[in-house]
């Protein structure tokens, strides 16, 4: 492990997406590695535009429902300037990095995976049956569900989930209890988002877990942070709005074989809940990008921003042996919707009201502006995303 000295200093960053909340504390980092960092945005109000840390802002095109149009865009500011590493931070631009890797390394080190590989990551049916064929804990997964009627016949007990093979949060996510849910549901969730996932409905009742990981070229772990979902909204099953890095070397064991397993390299994260009923935790999918709570590992001492950087211009990755535990990290933007919906408010532990060892995913009091405008942008769209995720 390194001190904070600069030795990154003058490295060119591209950093996408400024509207993404794992901005924040990838720009702090960029930032205090002396790196030059270039945010892309697609508005004024984003974060990477508003933020103090940018060395310089772009507004550019980009919109998740173009990948043409905005791959075109980004390729035009990449042969006009050159940049060290392009950074994504969503799946929308991670998975458009990692299609058109050979196109951009042209004229920048890309952090993903290559496409084949990153297949692998990105469909949660590839994922599970990675697990199943490595040992690795998991739901009981369906590995054919093409119709309605295979998925009955395959005897498959409920209640069990769907939801789609390629997506992100809780869209599209349902929990089917009879025939008629299934029937009701499961056409018009293949034709709004394509082929879906159907596994065994795991209670909700336990904790669910990330584990970012860090591998480098020689297939070696850099880095292994877990921490707990104790708290996500929407409250059936959504995105975590509340975390603490907690001490779990079972779920790491699961997270760097799953990982290895499929050839993975460089940052990774892995979702996994724990089974209230054999109190094991097994793997829900991976994510193919920086995840939104990537705060709290920083929080705890691994700085996964210094090991991209260094990975991608060819470095030796800095070696983090571990982490501190009981970081709490907190999205108070959804948070607040989670005590406002919560029938265990006040049962919540930590507890709702405590702040100790506490960090907000967006409030920075070194840099405040960025979650004046993110406050500003959530108002405007919260209602399409309440509605996206509508079971």
């Amino acid at each position: 492990m390194r001190n904070d000295e600069q030795d990154l200093a003058g490295v060119k960053v591209l950093l996408l997406e400024g509207f993404a909340r794992q901005s924040m504390p990838m720009m702090e980092a960029l930032h205090k590695l002396g790196c030059h960092i270039t945010t892309y945005n697609k508005s004024k109000l984003d974060m990477g535009y508003s933020s103090k840390y940018p060395d310089k802002k772009l507004l550019a095109f980009w919109d998740r429902y173009d990948e043409l149009k905005s791959a075109k865009a980004l390729m035009r500011v990449l042969k006009q300037e050159h940049y060290d590493v392009t950074i994504p931070l969503t799946d929308f631009s991670a998975t458009m990095l990692s299609k058109y890797k050979n196109k951009f390394e042209k004229y920048t080190h890309t952090a993903v995976n290559a496409w084949e590989v990153f297949q692998l990551a990105r469909d949660k049916l590839n994922t599970m049956i990675a697990c199943m064929e490595n040992d690795i804990p998991c739901p009981k997964t369906l590995r054919s569900a093409e119709s309605v009627e295979k998925v009955i016949s395959s005897g498959l007990a409920y209640p069990f989930i769907i939801k789609p093979r390629v997506g992100y949060g809780s869209i599209g996510f349902h929990c089917i209890h009879n025939e008629n849910e299934l029937r009701q549901h499961f056409d018009s969730c293949v034709e709004k988002f394509g082929p879906m996932l159907v596994q065994e409905y795991i209670p909700q009742t336990d904790i669910q877990y990330k584990c970012e990981v860090f591998i480098d070229k020689n297939g070696e772990v850099k880095s292994a942070v877990v921490f707990n979902k104790t708290r996500w909204y929407p409250i059936d099953g959504g995105s975590t709005c509340c975390s603490a890095s907690v001490d779990r070397p079972d779920i790491v064991e699961s997270s760097v074989k799953l990982l290895k397993a499929i050839g993975w390299r460089g940052y990774g994260d892995v979702d996994l809940i724990q089974d209230p009923r054999d109190q094991i935790a097994k793997v829900m999918e991976i994510n193919p990008r920086i995840t939104a709570s990537v705060k709290v590992c920083f929080a705890s001492g691994v700085d996964f921003a210094r090991q991209i950087v260094e990975y991608e211009t060819g470095r030796e990755v800095t070696n983090y042996p571990g982490y501190t535990t009981n970081k709490v990290l907190r999205y108070m933007h959804t948070d607040l919707l989670w005590f406002i919906e919560s029938p265990n408010r006040f049962k919540a532990k930590p507890s709702w009201f405590s702040w100790k060892n506490t960090t907000d995913q967006i409030w920075n009091p070194k840099d405040p502006l960025p979650w004046i405008t993110y406050t500003i942008q959530g108002f405007a769209k919260f209602r399409t995303e309440k509605k996206k995720r509508k079971r």
